[in-house]
């Protein structure tokens, strides 16, 4: 355990960690919201390639392998770091964001039982609109 580990276990730890990772490297120029939000898609997509051929019960069990887990531990921690530093430039409070998202989501689709118990107007859905 390292001593940034207590410190940095938060989210705006781990964004002053990334801001001070980039500015000793001078990386500050590249990180508009452009390129950062380009670089989100690219590790999303690198993510993606790890499960692209995989049946549905290989994907399961992904994390079982320890070779595929750590490129999926690796993957996240880059898709992570982008996000969170895209968040940073742009003022955005990420976990407010998603909490927000949230709320508005659950009025959006409200809470339907299978066989159609619950479902009604307002909820969100369109002709053949398919959602999990």
């Amino acid at each position: 355990m390292t001593e940034n580990d207590v410190a940095d276990d938060d989210v705006a730890g781990l964004q002053r960690r990334l801001a001070e990772f980039a500015a000793a490297r001078d990386w500050q120029p590249y990180h508009t919201p452009k390129n950062l939000a380009a670089a989100l898609s690219v590790e999303a997509s690198e993510l993606l390639e790890i499960f692209q051929w995989l049946t549905p019960e290989q994907a399961e069990r992904v994390m079982d392998a320890p070779g595929s887990a750590h490129r999926v531990a690796d993957e996240v921690a880059d898709v992570l770091a982008y996000l969170l530093q895209f968040c940073t430039v742009l003022g955005v409070d990420p976990l407010a964001a998603l909490a927000a998202k949230i709320d508005r989501n659950e009025v959006r689709f409200p809470v339907r039982r299978r066989g159609g118990e619950g479902a009604g107007e307002g909820d969100g859905g369109g002709e053949g609109e398919v959602r999990p």
